[in-house]
C-alpha cells in the first residue's frame, strides 16, 4: 500500500512539470507574433509619417521601427532557446562524396544534395517562410537552404540553422 501512494504522489508532481515547457513555449510564440505585429504596425507608420509628418515625426517613427526590429529578434532568440530541441537534429550525413563548404546565392547543387531525404517539410514548424513553386527547404549541413528543384539554384541561405 505504502509503494502506491509514493507512486501517485511521484506521479502527481511530474505531470506539472512536464505541462510548464509546453506553456512556456505557447507563451514565447505568442510574444514573437505580437512583436512582429508591433513591428509591422511602427512600419506603417514610418511609411505615414514620410507622406504627411515633419523631420520630428519621421525622426520618432524610424526610432520605433528600429526599436521594434530590435525586440522581434530577442523575442526570436528567446524563442530559440526555450526551444533548443526543435532545431537541434540528428549529424547531417550527406551524400557520398560530401564536404562541408559555404554557400551563396546562385550557387547550384547536384541533385543528390537536394533529395527528398534532406527536405525541410514542416518548414512552417521552423518559422521559415512558404516556399512558393518549384522550390523547397533542404537542409545541408547545418544551414537551411531554399533550392530551385527544376534548376538546383540556391535561391536564399540561412547559416548555422540547426545546432
Amino acid at each position: 500500500m505504502r509503494k502506491i501512494i509514493m507512486a501517485a504522489l511521484a506521479a502527481s508532481t511530474l505531470v506539472p512539470a512536464t505541462l510548464v515547457p509546453i506553456a512556456a513555449q505557447a507563451q514565447s510564440a505568442r510574444e514573437v507574433r505580437q512583436s512582429e505585429r508591433e513591428l509591422r504596425r511602427d512600419q506603417r507608420d514610418l511609411r505615414d509619417a514620410q507622406r504627411y509628418g515633419d523631420r520630428g515625426d519621421i525622426r520618432e517613427a524610424r526610432r520605433e521601427v528600429r526599436d521594434s526590429r530590435r525586440e522581434v529578434r530577442e523575442d526570436w532568440r528567446d524563442y530559440r532557446r526555450t526551444n533548443r530541441n526543435a532545431f537541434r537534429r540528428p549529424a547531417y550525413q550527406g551524400p557520398r562524396g560530401y564536404a562541408y563548404r559555404p554557400i551563396a546565392v546562385g550557387y547550384q547543387f547536384q541533385p543528390q544534395y537536394y533529395g527528398n531525404r534532406y527536405w525541410v517539410n514542416n518548414y512552417s514548424n521552423y518559422r521559415l517562410p512558404n516556399p512558393g513553386r518549384n522550390a523547397r527547404w533542404v537542409r545541408y549541413g547545418n544551414d537551411v537552404v531554399l533550392v530551385n528543384m527544376r534548376t538546383g539554384r540556391v535561391l536564399q541561405v540561412y547559416n548555422r540553422f540547426f545546432w
